[in-house]
Formats: structure tokens, C-alpha cells, sequence
């Protein structure tokens, strides 16, 4: 099968699930934006922060080392059982240290009166920790309609229960406080637990997730082969390092931002508003998590072609054209789409040009990432990624307090954009690919030109502004249909 094809084949099964689940989540964004206030949401975005930092921690690397090890070793089996028993392990030993210090943890992340948060969220990143392995051994099998299958019953009961306890179960308790069932959704609901059915509906459909996965480890030894584990360790840790070093450029900013703000500014607030607006460049994080996940994988197995560099190219082009639309597709119809967030939230829209952009440039690190994965030098990408993690630690420190939120987006668009150059410079002498540099650079122009063209037509009324936005997204595709379709065809026919 043609390997493009095979590519976009997987990507859409893996990714179908994904865009639906998240656009269904992307969905919850108005609930909670309607139901709580900034500050409220504020912690929501802070816990979330923390959240994503950990699981880093207790991934370890190892699902990626998990996709080397099971392409080239000679016993899969082992590979599988070994690495599924140190992440439960791990994932148990966490799990016990945090239900221990629990109020410790709580006093000291300003969570006082909310010790069952960390409890909730321990569970919920342990199941998940362990829940990556099984996950990517569904994809490794090309079981993508198991994986998918998971992946949507795990998306549905957390939306189910999101809107059971934020909107059915108030709505009962107003409008027939005498009905019969009313004490026992009494016994069981406290509405003073307010944000804190969020994490319990998420940590629900994380428990249900690994019964769902369980059945695919049926028969696996649960000894590691202690000889692999050193040497999967020894290519993960660099990958750890990694993965800290870019959890910290992605999330960092919505850690520190309350302790940075000045202390006249309602900081749980501002970072309400920031994390909602984050949220609206979920379209473009959609894209490229869906395709890393079939991505990945196909790095992997197609790393011996002969024309193997000749295909990371194309897909690189290909993956910057659909980026560079998902940007023009959210600017152009910027007004509507904030429409999504309440009234309260909208004053933060100036970071979304800055955030989609940014998120541009991880995706194309992503892409580039190949060389060092292929070659083995991950401590090489660690590097990248720490140098990243240092200007996201300086710039956040530098900006946070002079220019709020807006600080923290700019740090995140200069980190990104940093380790995409470095990567693309030393992947050029390790793993040389002749990426398409100079169209790359012709479609970012012709995008900045018409989102400043956009910019005009805002100030000719609604109806108008909608049409000619129409037009010059028009105007974009029509220049991708001459130059890719139509050039391909003429090229083919003149040669």
C-alpha cells in the first residue's frame, strides 16, 4: 500500500475518535465557562498543568521505547510484559506515596480545603500511566479500531457524567426538589464540591479505560526481563529528560502565572481567562496529536525504505500546508469561535494568534524529532528540549509580571520556535532530509498576508466581514489546488 495512504488511512481511524472526543470536550468549554466563574475555572487549568508534568514523570519515556524495542527485538512478548510491569509498579508506588502526604501536597499547591483533589487526580494519573502501554500495544498491532473504540467509551462517560453532575443533577434538585429520587441523588451529590465533579467525572472514565485495556494483556508474565528493562531505560531516560523538559514549555506558564502576577490582580482569574482561550487553539493541537499517534509508529517501521528520507519531506510539507489552514480557519472566523467561551473569558483572545502559531512550530519539531529517534541520539532531542525548558523558565520569569497572560504566550511561541530551528539544524548533519524549506516559507507568507488582509475586512461590518473572510480562505485553498493537484497532474503528463 502506498505509504501515504496507509498514513492518512491510520491517522484518520487513531485520529477520528480523537477530534470527536476532543471537539466533544472543546464542547464543555461553554458549560464550564457559563457555570464557573474565572477564578473557578482558574484552578481547573492550574491542577490540569500539574497534571500533564506528572504524567511525564510517570511515563517515563517508556511508550516510546516501547515502539523501538518491540520493532526490533526478537521476543515482543517480553518487551510487552516488561514494560507494562514497571509502569504498574511505578504507577502503584505513586499512587501510595501521594494517598500518604495527601494534606501536605494539598497545603502546599494553596489546596488546602481540597485534599480529595490530589487523591482523585493520584488515581487518575496512575491509571493512565499504566493504561499507555496496552494503549500503544493496540497501536503497534494496527488495531486501530480497538484503540479507537477505547478511546471514544472513555470520552463519552467523561462527558456523560460531566453534564450528569454539573447540569442534570442541579437541574433536578431546582425543579423537583419532591420527587422521590431527590435523597438519593442527595446522598450521593454536594453541590459545594463545585469544579471538583470535573476531576471526578475524569477520573471515572480513566478507571474504565484500563478494565477496557486489561483484556489485551490477558497472558503476559508479569516478571520483566530485568537485562531489557536496563536497556530500555538506558534509550527512555534521555526521553524522560525530553518529555520534562517539553511538558515544561507547554504548561509551565499556567503553573506559575498566579505567583507572578502582582498581588492587585485576581491571578486565579487571569489564569480562568488564559486557560480558556488556550483551549481555542485545540483545533490545531487536535491535528497534530492525531497524527503523532499514527506518525510515530510509521517512523518506525518505514525507517529502512530506501526512499524513507524522500517521505519524511512530503509528509512534512503536507503537514504544514493543513497547519497553516487550521490557523487561517480559526482567524478568519475568530469572532465566532470565541463564541465558545463566556462573555468573561473573550478579553483573552489577542494570545490565540500567538498560541495557534506556536503550537505550529511544536508540530514541525515533531516531525523533525525522526532523526534523533532513528539514530538513537534522544539525549541530543533532550538537549533541544531543556534549551527550550531554560527559555520558558526565563521569558515566563521576565514577562509574567509586566504583561500577564500575554507574557506567558510569547514565551511559548519563542520556546517552540527555537527548538523547531535547532532541531531542523543538527537533524541536517546527523539524519540529513531535504525538507521543503522554500515552499514551507511561500505558504507562511501567503497566510500572514491574508490574515493581515482580515485584519480590514473586520472593520466592514459583520455580514460583509464574513463573506470576504470566506473569500480569502478560498483564495488560500485555491492556490494549494495550483500548486500541489494541478502541478502534480502537469508535471506528470510533461515528464
Amino acid at each position: 500500500m502506498n505509504p501515504f495512504k496507509k498514513l492518512a488511512g491510520q491517522t484518520a481511524i487513531y485520529g477520528l475518535p480523537t477530534i470527536v472526543g476532543r471537539l466533544l470536550n472543546y464542547l464543555l468549554v461553554p458549560l464550564y465557562t457559563r457555570v464557573f466563574i474565572p477564578a473557578e475555572y482558574g484552578v481547573v487549568t492550574e491542577i490540569y498543568a500539574y497534571v500533564s508534568f506528572l504524567f511525564v514523570i510517570l511515563t517515563y519515556g517508556m511508550e516510546t521505547a516501547f515502539f523501538r524495542f518491540a520493532s526490533s527485538h526478537e521476543n515482543k512478548a517480553s518487551v510487552l510484559s516488561t514494560s507494562v510491569t514497571s509502569l504498574g509498579f511505578t504507577s502503584l508506588l505513586f499512587l501510595i506515596a501521594v494517598v500518604l502526604f495527601d494534606n501536605p501536597i494539598a497545603s502546599a499547591m494553596g489546596y488546602s480545603d481540597n485534599p480529595e483533589y490530589i487523591r482523585w487526580f493520584a488515581i487518575i494519573l496512575a491509571a493512565d500511566a499504566f493504561s499507555s502501554i496496552p494503549s500503544a500495544y493496540l497501536r503497534l498491532k494496527n488495531r486501530a479500531f480497538r484503540f479507537a473504540l477505547v478511546k471514544v467509551i472513555n470520552i463519552v462517560v467523561n462527558i456523560a457524567f460531566n453534564l450528569i453532575f454539573i447540569i442534570l443533577i442541579p437541574y433536578l434538585l431546582s425543579t423537583r426538589p419532591d420527587a422521590g429520587y431527590i435523597p438519593l441523588i442527595k446522598a450521593i451529590y454536594n453541590p459545594d464540591i463545585g469544579v471538583g465533579y470535573i476531576f471526578i467525572s475524569n477520573l471515572i472514565a480513566s478507571l474504565v479505560t484500563v478494565i477496557m485495556l486489561l483484556p489485551s494483556l490477558t497472558g503476559i508474565s508479569i516478571k520483566p526481563d530485568t537485562q531489557l528493562l536496563k536497556q530500555m531505560l538506558r534509550y527512555s531516560w534521555p526521553l524522560l529528560i525530553f518529555g520534562l523538559a517539553g511538558i515544561i514549555n507547554e504548561t509551565f506558564d499556567r503553573i506559575i502565572l498566579k505567583h507572578m502576577l502582582p498581588g492587585d490582580v485576581d491571578a486565579m482569574a487571569q489564569l480562568g481567562i488564559y486557560g480558556a482561550c488556550y483551549k481555542i487553539s485545540i483545533l490545531m493541537t487536535l491535528f497534530i496529536q492525531t497524527y503523532r499517534y499514527a506518525a510515530e509508529p510509521f517512523f518506525f517501521d518505514h525507517s529502512s525504505d530506501k526512499n524513507a528520507k524522500t517521505t519524511y519531506a512530503r509528509l512534512m510539507h503536507y503537514f504544514i500546508i493543513v497547519c497553516l489552514f487550521i490557523f487561517l480557519a480559526i482567524m478568519l472566523n475568530l469572532k465566532t469561535v470565541l463564541l465558545f467561551v463566556g462573555s468573561e473569558y473573550r478579553q483573552g483572545a489577542p494570545v490565540i494568534p500567538i498560541l495557534l502559531i506556536a503550537n505550529l512550530f511544536l508540530g514541525v519539531f515533531y516531525n523533525l524529532s525522526v532523526w534523533f529517534k532513528l539514530t538513537d541520539r534522544t539525549k541530543t532531542g533532550a538537549m533541544i528540549s531543556v534549551a527550550g525548558a531554560v527559555i520558558t523558565l526565563v521569558l515566563n520569569f521576565a514577562l509574567i509580571p509586566f504583561m500577564g497572560y500575554m507574557g506567558a504566550a510569547w514565551a511559548t511561541f519563542v520556546c517552540y520556535g527555537f527548538m523547531m530551528i535547532m532541531s531542523w539544524y543538527l537533524g541536517q548533519k546527523f539524519y540529513p532530509v531535504n525538507y521543503k524549506i522554500g515552499a514551507a516559507g511561500f505558504y507562511a507568507l501567503i497566510t500572514t498576508l491574508i490574515y493581515i488582509a482580515s485584519l480590514f475586512t473586520a472593520r466592514l461590518g459583520n455580514a460583509i466581514e464574513v463573506l470576504l473572510n470566506l473569500v480569502l480562505l478560498a483564495i488560500f485553498l485555491l492556490i494549494i489546488y495550483v500548486r500541489e493537484i494541478k502541478g502534480i497532474r502537469y508535471n506528470s503528463i510533461k515528464s
